[in-house]
Parts: C-alpha cells; sequence; structure tokens
C-alpha cells in the first residue's frame, strides 16, 4: 500500500488512498484509533497519536494505534514538553527526525525518555481549521530520519482527515447549554473534571492545576489518567482532606 501513496501524486488520489487503509482497519475500533493505524500503515512508522488540547491547558490523549504510542504520547503531558507540546502551541508542524543529543536539550526529560521506549523520532502536526486549535498529532518511527516529501504529503492529508474526523465528532454528539457543540472525550473525560476539582480545591487556574497534576504524577511513576481517576473518586485531594 506504500508504493500506491508513493504515486498518489494529487490530493484526490492522496485522500482516496488514506480513506481505504482507514476502512481496512477492525470496524469496533473508534474511528480516531482507526486513523492512528492507517497513519502508521501509510508513513511507515511505528506508531502514532491523537491528543485534543485547548489554549486554557485542558489536554488528554484521544488515541493511539498501539500501547507505546500512548505512553509515549502522555508522557509529553505528564513533563510538560515535548514536540505535542510545541506544535500546538507554535501552531506548525514540529519535525524531529532524530531524538539525539541535539534535541535533549530542547526537550531535557522526554527526549531521552522517548528513546528508551524504542522511539527515534517524532512528527507532530497541529489539529486546527482557521484560528482554531483542536490539539495534535504525533507521528512516531523507530528510526531515525526525516519524512520524505511524498511522506509529507501524505501527512497533511491525514490531519486533514484528522480534523474533519474531530468536526463531525462535535456536530453529531451533545451540545451545552448554550447549544455550542462539545466533544466527547470518552476515557479521558476524567482528566478534564479531574482539572476542574483540583481547581476549585486550590483556588487555581485550570492551567496550573493541570501542571500540579502533571508533577505528581511525574514524582510517583503514574499515568495521568491513573491520577485524574483518583481525583475523580476523591481518593486524592489537595487541600488535606485525603
Amino acid at each position: 500500500m506504500s508504493v500506491v501513496l508513493i504515486s498518489a501524486h494529487s490530493e484526490d488520489e492522496r485522500r482516496t488512498v488514506v480513506q481505504r487503509l482507514i476502512d481496512r482497519q477492525p470496524a469496533d475500533l473508534g474511528l480516531l484509533r482507526r486513523i492512528c493505524l492507517a497513519a502508521v500503515e501509510a508513513l511507515s512508522a511505528s506508531g502514532s497519536g491523537i491528543s485534543v488540547m485547548t489554549a486554557d491547558g485542558t489536554r488528554g490523549v484521544c488515541a493511539t494505534s498501539d500501547p507505546v504510542s500512548e505512553r509515549v504520547e502522555e508522557l509529553q503531558f505528564v513533563l510538560g514538553e515535548g514536540p505535542c507540546i510545541d506544535a500546538f502551541a507554535d501552531r506548525r508542524p514540529v519535525l524531529a527526525a532524530d531524538l539525539s543529543d541535539s534535541e535533549v536539550h530542547r526537550w531535557p526529560v522526554y527526549a531521552p525518555a522517548a528513546r528508551a521506549d524504542g522511539v527515534c523520532a517524532v512528527f507532530a502536526f497541529p489539529l486546527q481549521v482557521g484560528a482554531a486549535r483542536l490539539g495534535v498529532m504525533d507521528i512516531f518511527r523507530d528510526r531515525v530520519g526525516p519524512l520524505s516529501g511524498t511522506e509529507m504529503q501524505t501527512a497533511f492529508t491525514i490531519v486533514e482527515v484528522t480534523v474533519e474526523a474531530l468536526l463531525d465528532m462535535q456536530h453529531e454528539l451533545a451540545r451545552d447549554g448554550d447549544g455550542a457543540a462539545v466533544l466527547d472525550f470518552g476515557r479521558h473525560a476524567e482528566l478534564f473534571q479531574a482539572q476542574g476539582m483540583v481547581m476549585m480545591q486550590l483556588g487555581v487556574s485550570i492551567g496550573e492545576a493541570l501542571v500540579r497534576m502533571r508533577a505528581h504524577a511525574y514524582a510517583e511513576n503514574r499515568r495521568l489518567e491513573d491520577v485524574a481517576r483518583d481525583i475523580v473518586e476523591r481518593r486524592l485531594r489537595w487541600d488535606g482532606n485525603n
């Protein structure tokens, strides 16, 4: 299938091939995970991940292709650094073709940790439409080297498909009290709920609440998602009332 992608020069051809890759993934998987799996196949990657992010500090991993990618994707939120964080903030792709010493200076904790999980290169693409930022898609590779020109074109096509999928989900799912559509983040809704609880307990901003949660997860060597669950289920508090 990668040979077909290389020969697909037009946008329409690339979209057709990408859609075929998505459609042939297991039907019982969610659309975002099927997109991640299609991205791995289309770009000869070792993994991929989609994270939803907002300017107020709300962040969560929505879908990944595999457990290692989920761990490496979430690690960026735990540490507060990495290609995903920078791509969202700068509104442009961050292409780290070699997580070597040069990138250690850029991400002194994330780069070595990702390499320890076998990730040698990360390509982060912001998911945005106009001024609206939805999140970031990461492509992971277990080898050093840049994406080729054709692979970059294919990556942008996959990003467009992902943005459309997120917008479709937003349109189809429940609406809030003002009638504005909101995305349902599934199991990651706990993360957003936990942020709100910590914000109220400490009287801090939503962004600072996430910083406190990340620091706790890192210090305890736990997944951010597990820390959020403890907060929501009131096993963990920051106001001294455990």
